[in-house]
Formats: C-alpha cells, structure tokens, sequence
C-alpha cells in the first residue's frame, strides 16, 4: 500500500475523531449515538461524493473491471477506511450498546477495502459499492435523529422512513445484483468476489426488515389517524345528547 494512501488513513482517522469531538460540543445535550450519527451523515455524503467524481466513465460507471484502481478510487477508498477505523473505536466506547453486529460489520469492511488497496485491482467495482451502499445512509441517520429531536411518530418521521425504504430499495435491490454479477464475473480476486455476494445477502435480509418496519409504521400511522377522527365524533354525539335532555 502506497505511502500516501497510508497518510489518508491516519489523517482521515485523527480527522474523523476531531469532528467527532467537535459535534459532542456543539450538541452536548444530545446523546453519544446523535453526535456518531452526525458525524456518519457527513461520512456518507463525502463518500458518494468522492465515488460519483472517481467514475471513469458514466456510460458504464463500473467500467473497466478487474482492473487497475485510479489514484481517485484508491484515494476514495482510504478516506472510507479511515471512517471505519474511526467509527468501529466509537461502538467499542458507546456506554449505552455493544453493537457487536456493527462492530463485525466495521471489520469485514475494513479487511475488503484494505485487500482491494492492497491489490489495486477492483477499484470500479469498489467504488460503486460504496456509492450503492452509503446512498441511503443520510435518510437512514436522519429517521434516528428526529426521533430524538422530538418528531417521533410524526408525519415528517413517517415521510423519512418511506423515503429510506425506496432509496435503499433502488440502489441495493436494483443497482446492487447488477454489480454483483459483473463482479462475480469479471477476473477479480476471491476475497472480493465472496465480500460482493455477501453484502447482496446482507442487502436482501435488511430488504425484509426494513419492509415489516414500513409496514408497521404505516398500519400504526392508519390506526392513529382513525382513532383521532373517532374521538371526536364521539365528542359531538355526547353533546348533541345532552343537549337533547
């Protein structure tokens, strides 16, 4: 691995930390989970940033395959690494959860781009993973976050769950088998072929359960809003009763 991708690691590392910091200031009544949401957000618009400008050519943005990655995929990869790095030490200091699913997620993560750098082969296909994967990651901080700020159960929760679901929805289940047959196959390394397979796996089960969270929410959004409309139909019958007597 190159010097200087090496220099984006560790400056991306202590970089991540110092904004982390820095949110835990400016949002000190808030929780640990808020500020590591925050800081998650500005990751994942950064990401899809970075990969958008790194693609070669936008009439097949993960071409060419199994080839050599460009200094700006390589580039956009360790910027990731170093977030990983960075988030993986905040779920070991998060005192309210041990997310241990995260925390294997991180190093999964991790261990595949560090490969991918190693090998500096994959950079497309890379690249267009992490723009799938990361695209709905805003929509997905933001739900957490306005429960918090107050707007737990409201129409404006409910719209950003809805939007969540159909922005994950289009870039795992639609761009996501795409980008896992080209790389399944194109000559690319094992270890890249079998993490391609397995983030579609994990896609496919988040799929299930972010369409049961959906459906709940909408069946409680529908018993909510009758109940209110029932109530004070209720109201005006007793009235109109007693006014009867």
């Amino acid at each position: 691995m190159e010097d200087q991708i090496i220099n984006i690691i560790v400056i991306g590392v202590l970089s991540w930390t110092t904004l982390f910091f820095i949110t835990r200031i400016v949002f000190k009544n808030h929780s640990f989970e808020f500020c590591t949401r925050i800081v998650s957000t500005i990751h994942a618009t950064l990401a899809v940033t970075f990969a958008s400008l790194s693609v070669q050519d936008w009439s097949c943005p993960v071409c060419p395959l199994a080839s050599k990655s460009s200094l700006k995929q390589r580039q956009t990869l360790a910027v990731t690494i170093s977030y990983l790095i960075y988030d993986l030490i905040c779920c070991l200091f998060d005192k309210n959860t041990v997310k241990l699913d995260s925390s294997i997620h991180h190093l999964v993560s991790i261990v595949g781009l560090a490969a991918g750098l190693a090998y500096q082969k994959c950079g497309s296909e890379m690249v267009a993973a992490l723009w799938i994967t990361e695209m709905s990651t805003p929509l997905l901080h933001l739900r957490e976050i306005l429960k918090e700020i107050g707007y737990k159960d409201t129409g404006i929760n409910l719209a950003v769950d809805i939007g969540f679901a159909i922005v994950f929805t289009s870039a795992r289940m639609i761009c996501g088998p795409y980008l896992t047959y080209v790389t399944l196959s194109a000559n690319n390394p094992v270890l890249i072929k079998a993490m391609a397979l397995g983030l579609q796996l994990v896609s496919a089960f988040w799929l299930y359960k972010i369409v049961r969270m959906v459906q709940y929410k909408l069946s409680k959004w529908i018993s909510s809003s009758s109940s209110s409309k029932t109530i004070p139909s209720i109201s005006t019958h007793h009235e109109q009763n007693g006014k009867d007597r």
